[in-house]
């Protein structure tokens, strides 16, 4: 498997973004460039990352394509289009964004994301964006969502068929889904699920952890790896089991250095798992 993360530190070009990503020992990277960089900067990045044996694992979209505001809508999916032929032309993992909401913050919960009209959108969304641009070495994906669409791995695999793209494939971000008690307290049970179900369209993975309050009522929060109940030592292997390049990527933790932290910790989970992490 391979193992990626943010690049938080300043780089000027693609070499001080090689040296960067070596000290941090990551073997996948997220898309250093956008798809308004210039020819000549996103081949010279492209480049550089087949050179250093860098995996391209993620172009981000991170835009609400199912916004009520027309405007912000219309924006959002010119956006994933440009983002996915980027994906496609830097030969990527693949392109990911979340599904979209009816919420005023562009990733918030709203009861109208569980209608029937929003999914019949959603899933027009996703077909438009792979219809316009007609990816051939990349694939579009979702990030489940803990208050949207897919929330699970059967919503995931129906959304998967009603799309009914084959350019359609699935991010899998485990914790996301950890979004109750039960599947708190059975957590190896319903990740291992998720692999179980989700494993043939799996392009990568979002590696997190999850801690519960004894509080009223349910809170559940996201941490990073080691900081809370998921005991790494058992995901791993089901990430490997997928194929030797499959991307995990740590995310949202404060800067270089607890990036290189939850890094070289996700490597020693791997090494007591018997697992062997590229780079």
């Amino acid at each position: 498997m391979r193992l990626g993360g943010a690049v938080e530190l300043p780089y000027k070009d693609p070499e001080e973004w090689v040296k960067i990503v070596k000290e941090l020992r990551y073997s996948a990277v997220l898309a250093p460039v956008d798809h308004k960089s210039g020819t000549e900067k996103r081949a010279a990045y492209k480049k550089a990352a087949s050179e250093a044996d860098l995996l391209i694992g993620e172009v981000g979209v991170w835009r609400n394509c199912l916004s009520t505001d027309d405007t912000e809508r219309r924006n959002a999916m010119e956006y994933a289009k440009a983002q996915l032929d980027l994906a496609d032309e830097l030969q990527a993992c693949c392109c990911v964004n979340i599904i979209g909401s009816a919420s005023e913050i562009w990733d918030g919960f709203s009861e109208k994301n569980y209608s029937e009209d929003f999914y019949a959108l959603a899933v027009d969304s996703v077909r438009e964006i792979i219809d316009a641009v007609d990816p051939k070495n990349t694939f579009y994906t979702i990030e489940p969502m803990p208050w949207m669409v897919p929330d699970s791995p059967e919503a995931y695999l129906k959304l998967i068929k009603d799309v009914g793209r084959d350019a359609f494939a699935v991010h899998l971000d485990f914790v996301n889904m950890i979004n109750c008690p039960e599947r708190y307290c059975r957590h190896i049970d319903f990740i291992g699920h998720c692999f179980d179900l989700l494993g043939p369209y799996i392009k990568s993975i979002h590696g997190k952890d999850v801690i519960m309050e004894q509080a009223y009522t349910t809170l559940i929060h996201e941490t990073r790896p080691g900081g809370g109940v998921i005991d790494y030592r058992k995901i791993l292997p089901m990430v490997e089991r997928l194929g030797p390049d499959t991307p995990l990527f740590v995310e949202h933790l404060s800067g270089h250095d607890e990036y290189k932290l939850v890094s070289s910790f996700v490597r020693s989970k791997g090494e007591e798992a018997g697992i062997l992490i590229k780079g």
